[in-house]
């Protein structure tokens, strides 16, 4: 089995669950030594349990104002150095706009643009020191499409792929690689619920041209893409993994 990171160090945040579980097992088990972060300890240390390269793990709420900074001189002092850093801790909110507050707004933009902006500010001087990095942003399918009722939850994410673009040209001098990744609408535990009203898996499958939904596993594989050297003259992207979702417009259901 090839290993292409073997040797790199990676930090993925949101790394206890889903998307963030499978970033941390695919980098693993391409090679990297993964520090993982999330709030809870023990979903973290049954993760980490499964990697063979070391892992490191650092529980943190990324809430917190200070919390970002903190997470990302663990991971130097832990790792010695990050070549890959994946944001894909996030919160997500469905609400009709008319209920939406200040409270929600903030709570949304803390985790999804303050924490990860701060993170890569944190890093930013190691990684120009040692000559190069890829930065991996977690966007959504709610950042390319218009998605109701996830007004606030599209914004937020929606400025990291433009926080992507603009990092892409800051950091491209210094040989640090951004991109984004944009989920369709992923198999995790967060769909559970909606996944068991009537006609939700039909209407999803239906909407999607591969016609299944994305399991965490394929979001993962695109991202050790990005971090590895096959992706290394690739930046400033966002890189939609929906199956065809964001960019497909079916008007006959998918009859024939």
């Amino acid at each position: 089995m090839t290993e292409p990171l073997l040797g790199r160090t990676a930090l993925v945040t949101g790394a206890s669950r889903g998307i963030g579980a499978a970033t941390a097992r695919a980098l693993d088990g391409a090679g990297a030594r993964v520090a993982l972060s999330a709030r809870g300890r023990d979903d973290l240390l049954a993760v980490a349990g499964e990697l063979r390269h070391d892992p490191l793990v650092l529980d943190v709420d990324l809430a917190d104002a200070e919390a970002a900074r903190q997470l990302g001189l663990a991971a130097l002092d832990g790792l010695g150095h990050v070549d890959i850093l994946v944001n894909n801790a996030a919160g997500a909110a469905r609400s009709a706009t008319v209920d939406i507050d200040a409270g929600l707004i903030d709570e949304l933009l803390a985790l999804n643009v303050r924490a990860p902006l701060l993170l890569i500010a944190t890093l930013i001087p190691s990684m120009i020191e040692q000559g190069g990095a890829s930065i991996i942003n977690l966007s959504s399918i709610s950042a390319l499409l218009g998605t109701p009722r996830r007004a606030a939850y599209a914004a937020s994410k929606g400025a990291m792929d433009a926080a992507t673009r603009s990092l892409a040209i800051e950091l491209g001098p210094s040989g640090i690689r951004v991109n984004s990744v944009a989920p369709g609408v992923v198999d995790t535990a967060l769909w559970a619920r909606n996944k068991a009203i009537e006609g939700v898996v039909e209407t999803i499958e239906g909407q999607t041209p591969l016609r299944r939904w994305a399991t965490p596993e394929d979001v993962a594989d695109v991202i050790v893409f990005l971090a590895s050297d096959a992706s290394r003259f690739v930046s400033g992207e966002t890189v939609a993994v929906d199956g065809g979702m964001a960019h497909t417009l079916d008007l006959y259901g998918g009859a024939v």
